[in-house]
């Protein structure tokens, strides 16, 4: 049985992407608030020809909360579509160029992704995380010393340990659309996804931050897999608890109903064991999809939300 219960869920990418297939099993009241600084392919050129909202975290949103009907699922793919040329619209998806044209002729970001959502017939809303595109800057150490890297990508694929986080411009406005979602969720998910590139950059806006500590919403954060594979990027040999402390580093007031990790995460228990001394939840299911094994299960995840709903955030 579908809930109504309104879900607001935090992210970017593919990550964001997952929980919002998956909470579309659970609910049909899904407001998806995404990250705005996306600088690599497809929207790193557009945003540079346009000087707009980077298009692609949205583009995927809006995709996987496209109808499930004929409709819906045919947009949902041609949104997806990308080119393939030797030219300039190699690498553009369709879905990326739609947006573009709506914010070039002077629609608002908002109104723009409204007016989308109603030709793909989505399920929910997408918004962005910010009211204005930001710049992502992060200083990481490692053996041959501190490194100073700007951009999305560039600080989704460095390895080393995080010493600071940033964005450009600092102190931006959040959307009043984001903030009144939050205000009246009863559930807030953040992650799974690029931890230092598009989960915690929700906490540097300073109005969606303090809107998320004060939402009565139960919250729920969602661990990536993966967490100590030295070989993924911005993951670097992190523990599910380093993650966790890195995110409280940001949002010390922040306090999570639930935490999720997949039971094959290395540190699950040292995970639990923290958590058992600030009175959140610890869940450890299987979440890994079979056929990608870097990337959380839908319906494994649509599965647990149906669970955490009945069984552990009862009312």
């Amino acid at each position: 049985m579908i809930s109504q219960k309104k879900v607001v869920a935090l992210g970017g990418g593919h990550g964001l992407a997952a929980t919002l297939t998956a909470l579309r099993q659970f609910t049909t009241e899904i407001t998806a608030i995404v990250t705005v600084a996306d600088n690599g392919g497809s929207s790193g050129r557009l945003r540079e020809e346009f000087s707009i909202m980077p298009p692609g975290d949205l583009r995927m949103a809006l995709a996987a909360l496209c109808s499930d009907d004929e409709w819906g699922s045919s947009w949902a793919q041609i949104m997806q579509y990308r080119f393939t040329s030797t030219g300039e619209l190699n690498g553009h998806a369709v879905g990326n160029l739609l947006l573009a044209a709506l914010w070039d002729r002077d629609e608002d970001t908002v109104a723009g992704l409204d007016r989308v959502g109603a030709l793909l017939k989505v399920v929910g809303r997408v918004l962005p995380m910010a009211a204005q595109a930001l710049d992502i800057e992060a200083t990481f150490e490692d053996a041959s010393g501190t490194h100073i890297v700007r951009g999305q990508a560039e600080v989704a694929t460095t390895n080393g340990r995080l010493k600071s986080l940033r964005i450009i411009p600092e102190n931006p406005d959040a959307r009043a659309e984001s903030i009144a979602a939050i205000t009246d969720a009863q559930w807030i998910t953040m992650g799974p996804g690029s931890w230092f590139s598009s989960v915690i950059p929700h906490l540097l806006v300073p109005a969606q931050r303090a809107a998320l500590v004060a939402s009565p919403a139960k919250k729920i954060l969602l661990l990536n897999l993966d967490s100590t594979d030295k070989s993924a990027g911005e993951y670097a040999g992190y523990s599910p608890l380093e993650h966790l402390m890195i995110l409280n580093e940001y949002a010390p007031d922040l306090v999570f109903d639930v935490v999720v990790v997949d039971v094959s995460s290395s540190g699950a228990e040292e995970l639990q064991r923290h958590l058992s001394t600030t009175g959140s939840e610890f869940i450890a299911a299987d979440l890994r999809s079979k056929s990608s094994p870097l990337h959380h299960d839908v319906n494994k995840l649509g599965q647990l939300f149906a669970h955490i709903d009945a069984e552990i955030l009862v009312g």
